[in-house]
């Protein structure tokens, strides 16, 4: 099962953004994804128009890498399967072109996550774990502002969040992550059929019992968030049937 995640937030030059696609679609994944344990890969585009829920929620004041548009994916059985190179070593798999590559990355901000918790949502069956994400996901990731906030943060998860989502129609799944490596201590993926259905439904769910949306409220305000999150973002590589 592929329950890490090692997530890349970045933005690219818009003179560089066709050669790094093209080599990171036709060149760089393929070669990561037959790396032991890494079982597949998938690279999103941000929304560029800005979420409603961006104007209430809080964000970090220290400085943290702000790339947000565009969102690439590995997932893998363990965070092991992400661990860097030991010291005194490289990792082999790196050419030059890619170290020239990945230099154009701008903002980049990086985040190993292992699973929490998950559900399954009512359209499930339109994806397999193991395989690539849906052809839309929101992702949050944050840390709370204080070690005091992280039992309501566990409870909202386990007795609102998720149960919730797993009666949302056009929810394929939710997965709630921990940090291994990364500024954010916590992350959240969810997946959407499309972003009509992600549209019509999510915020429908949320504000359809209002002692639970009280509660959101509460839960957000003790947040502090990653630029940007939580990012909407569609797939663009595997390409959407």
């Amino acid at each position: 099962m592929d329950r890490s995640l090692y997530i890349v937030w970045y933005d690219l030059p818009e003179k560089d953004r066709k050669t790094h696609l093209d080599w990171l679609h036709g060149s760089f994944i393929p070669r990561q994804l037959k790396k032991s344990g890494v079982l597949w890969a998938a690279h999103y585009e941000c929304e560029r128009q800005a979420d409603p829920v961006h104007k209430i929620l809080s964000y970090a004041a220290e400085p943290v890498p702000d790339g947000n548009e565009y969102i690439l994916l590995f997932g893998a059985e363990t965070a092991h399967a992400f661990a860097p190179p030991a010291p005194g070593t490289t990792d082999p798999t790196i050419t030059d072109e890619d170290r020239k590559m990945l230099a154009m990355r701008v903002g980049a901000r990086i985040n190993t996550f292992t699973e929490e918790a998950c559900v399954d949502g009512p359209a499930a069956a339109q994806r397999k774990r193991g395989k690539e994400l849906s052809a839309c996901i929101q992702l949050g990731s944050f840390n709370t502002r204080a070690y005091q906030d992280e039992d309501g943060l566990l409870a909202w998860y386990a007795h609102n969040r998720l149960p919730g989502l797993s009666i949302t129609p056009g929810c394929i799944g939710v997965r709630k992550m921990v940090s291994v490596a990364g500024w954010a201590k916590h992350g959240v993926l969810y997946e959407f059929v499309s972003k009509e259905e992600r549209e019509k439904y999510f915020r429908a769910y949320e504000n359809a019992d209002p002692s639970m949306a009280a509660w959101t409220d509460s839960l957000r305000r003790s947040l502090v968030h990653a630029p940007g999150s939580a990012n909407v973002a569609y797939r663009i590589w595997p390409p959407v049937k």
